[in-house]
């Protein structure tokens, strides 16, 4: 029996905003032109944007290793288990070793792989990088589970109760919640009560700190406020940058809450302007949503080749001293 197609309906998140904000045609082709490209008879160009958007650059690949590791180690104190810093590392660098070749034979293109990992747009493009490139990216890694061990993170962790534990990473089938009305995935990486009873979220960071982070951990607050049902001012944001060895709490209160709401009503209305039919999620044509003006965030874009600037692209990369 054939099961009933799937329905691309509208919704928000952190990423979303920052994808719309960067480039309106990478946007296009990753919420709109894509869909469907899983499908045996989807027509060519749908299926290379479909595969070429679960592509990651090494960047938020190494990110993604720290965050799945670390999940994997909650997981393991929440259920009672010991864990051991060295194996963790063990196992992340032959995650990391095995993601390389699959990904540098692009092997992605014709086999299914684990699921949080396609492959890497350096590889599909060809992009020339020194051996130190690949080693420091492993050393990102290394560093931030490192730290991580030797935080009090793992302390506060295995002294919660099982009924102080609320979520570790719980994933997009779960973490999301409705905000004017709209679905709203907010994925905390942790979240818990504290012996005060204090709910709090928590969002692991290998990158350095920028503008966005807030709203990210705001939403999660709102989030575990919604499904937990706490006063959404009661509930503590903590960011933390693991490979700086800081932390950085936000703010949770009333002001940045109406903050955040306005952050969200007009991020909806901006995305909301370019569809054509709001009701169905259908977007106007592809004229609507041009390319950036500037170069830059090409670099890492695994759509460089169907929107038509891969040559500027690798013009640019060999020639360092061009402005984008």
């Amino acid at each position: 029996m054939r099961r009933p197609p799937l329905s691309n309906d509208f919704s928000w998140s952190k990423s979303r905003h920052e994808k719309f904000s960067e480039c309106l045609r990478s946007y296009y082709f990753y919420y709109y032109r894509s869909w469907g490209g899983w499908e045996a008879d989807a027509p060519k160009d749908v299926r290379e944007l479909y595969v070429l958007k679960k592509l990651a650059n090494r960047f938020s690949w190494a990110g993604s290793i720290v965050h799945e590791q670390i999940k994997d180690v909650l997981l393991d104190w929440r259920a009672g288990r010991t864990v051991d810093p060295a194996a963790v590392e063990a196992r992340a660098r032959k995650v990391m070793q095995d993601d390389f070749r699959h990904s540098r034979g692009k092997l992605y293109w014709s086999q299914k792989y684990r699921k949080p990992f396609t492959g890497l747009v350096e590889h599909e493009y060809g992009d020339v990088l020194p051996d130190e490139a690949w080693k420091q990216n492993w050393e990102t890694v290394r560093a931030a589970l490192a730290w991580f061990f030797t935080s009090r993170w793992p302390v506060i962790a295995k002294s919660l109760k099982p009924e102080q534990w609320l979520e570790v990473d719980a994933g997009f089938d779960f973490a999301h919640f409705t905000l004017n009305g709209l679905k709203v995935f907010a994925i905390p990486d942790f979240a818990f009560v504290d012996a005060d009873g204090t709910p709090v979220v928590v969002d692991w960071k290998t990158g350095k700190s920028r503008d966005g982070y807030d709203e990210q951990v705001l939403g999660y607050a709102l989030y575990v406020s919604q499904r937990y049902r706490f006063p959404v001012e009661k509930v503590r944001a903590s960011l933390v940058y693991l490979n700086e060895g800081k932390e950085q709490d936000v703010q949770v209160d009333l002001g940045a809450m109406a903050s955040f709401h306005q952050h969200f009503e007009t991020s909806v209305a901006k995305m909301r302007s370019l569809l054509k039919d709001p009701a169905t999620n259908t977007p106007l044509d592809a004229s609507a949503f041009p390319t950036s003006e500037s170069l830059s965030p090409c670099v890492r874009c695994v759509f460089r080749r169907p929107c038509g600037r891969e040559a500027a692209v690798t013009a640019q990369q060999s020639s360092p001293q061009q402005v984008a």
